[in-house]
């Protein structure tokens, strides 16, 4: 059986012009070796903050490399250039606002700027995207808050079974009749 792929986008004209390195696609990666312990490949693309390259990078990664998750970091602030949910938005058939909703939740805990923060959540065909926020330490929380429900979503659009590991983070799924 093969790997189950996951999508990594970081969204940062800085990073995406080597000014700096991108830390944030790396916690991602961290993050979910960490948590999963199905086996996964990680396809990673670092991008600047440019809607139709963001949109096009998502649909290869749902539609051509079949990724049952996509998980992006940067350009969901307030700035001009943060593009990250407009593309999301553009691409996803289905919304699922309880994803934002929750990662602002627990970003309060830590920062009252997290009211500025606009992640975001969909689908598009078998792949669930999620935007994260771009400072590394707000992935972990945010991703903390949101994972439990993760695999039982991807079950739900017919993606890949995804196995945890309970001893880092538990994922929910309903008991069956």
């Amino acid at each position: 059986m093969s790997a189950i792929k996951i999508g990594i986008i970081t969204s940062s004209d800085r990073a995406s012009a080597d000014i700096y390195e991108d830390i944030s696609g790396k916690e991602i990666i961290k993050t979910l070796r960490e948590y999963l312990v199905s086996s996964w490949e990680p396809i990673y693309r670092l991008l600047p903050d440019e809607q139709d390259s963001l949109e096009e990078t998502m649909i290869a990664l749902s539609d051509t490399e079949k990724c049952c998750l996509i998980v992006t970091t940067g350009g969901t602030g307030p700035a001009l250039r943060d593009v990250t949910p407009e593309a999301t938005e553009a691409v996803c058939q289905k919304m699922l606002p309880g994803f934002g909703e929750l990662m602002r939740q627990v970003s309060l805990n830590y920062v009252p700027t997290a009211i500025l923060s606009r992640q975001c959540a969909g689908i598009r065909n078998q792949s669930l995207i999620v935007n994260l926020p771009g400072k590394p330490s707000a992935i972990r929380q945010c991703l903390d808050a949101v994972f439990p429900a993760i695999p039982y979503c991807i079950d739900l659009i017919g993606g890949p079974y995804l196995e945890a590991n309970p001893d880092v983070i538990k994922v929910f799924r309903p008991k069956s009749k």
